[in-house]
């Protein structure tokens, strides 16, 4: 993820864990009862000087899922992408990969990218991710036809829903705020230090992650790193992992 929004987020980290905890308890609107469930996202930086990722450190902190970039563009592979997915698979923590968009590129090429990099390592985990926050110049019309025809792509590709990252103020901008795609999985960045992010952009109505600081601390990753909550409304973490039983 950019660091574009990484300014205002050093408070959340100390707020929204208390916050959202109390808001499974409670059942408050936008999130599922129960204990949250909480995984970080990581990419080449959490590797600083090639430094690896203790995957059972950070399941046995509490983690129970995380996301890890696979690709960008049409060249790009994260070179820890393959270490990673197995650190995940052995600690028992959920895994999840995600493509970083290039829109001015074909959409259709970067979903075979991803496809054939990501999912012969976390084909049995996740849903696809679509991590959509850069236009590059493009208008919108343009950025919501290139999003369709990837999401497609991937999922005839995979036989997956794609799940998409995004955040508020870009998808109300860059993508008009449009609603074409409500009937995806929500990945929504809102580091807004409340009990749940919101309101949503886009028609969703529910969010399935959250990722609510890029300033988190966590055992077994070096330096900072984006956290994030589960809501549960697709279920147990494992479930939604596993729809073949893998």
């Amino acid at each position: 993820m950019t660091s574009q929004r990484r300014a205002r987020a050093r408070k959340v980290i100390r707020l929204a864990p208390l916050l959202l905890a109390g808001a499974f308890v409670l059942g408050v609107p936008g999130v599922a009862t129960g204990e949250p469930v909480k995984g970080p996202d990581v990419a080449s930086w959490q590797h600083p000087g090639g430094s690896g990722i203790n995957w059972f450190a950070v399941r046995a902190a509490g983690h129970n899922f995380a996301m890890v970039k696979a690709t960008e563009g049409l060249s790009y592979v994260n070179p820890y992408f393959i270490q990673d997915g197995i650190g995940m698979r052995a600690a028992g923590v959920a895994r999840g990969a995600y493509h970083y968009a290039d829109v001015s590129q074909s959409p259709e090429a970067q979903a075979a990218f991803f496809a054939g990099t990501a999912f012969p390592i976390v084909g049995g985990g996740l849903p696809p991710v679509l991590d959509l926050e850069d236009t590059k110049g493009l208008p919108p019309a343009a950025v919501i036809d290139w999003t369709h025809r990837y999401l497609n792509s991937v999922q005839a590709l995979t036989g997956r829903q794609p799940i998409i990252y995004t955040y508020p103020n870009f998808w109300r901008t860059a993508m008009a705020n449009t609603t074409e795609f409500a009937n995806y999985p929500l990945w929504i960045a809102d580091y807004n230090g409340q009990n749940a992010p919101g309101p949503l952009p886009g028609g969703w109505r529910d969010w399935t992650f959250w990722q609510y600081t890029s300033t988190g601390q966590i055992p077994g990753v070096n330096g900072n790193v984006d956290l994030n909550y589960y809501s549960g409304r697709l279920g147990s973490i494992d479930n939604f992992s596993n729809p073949f039983g893998s």
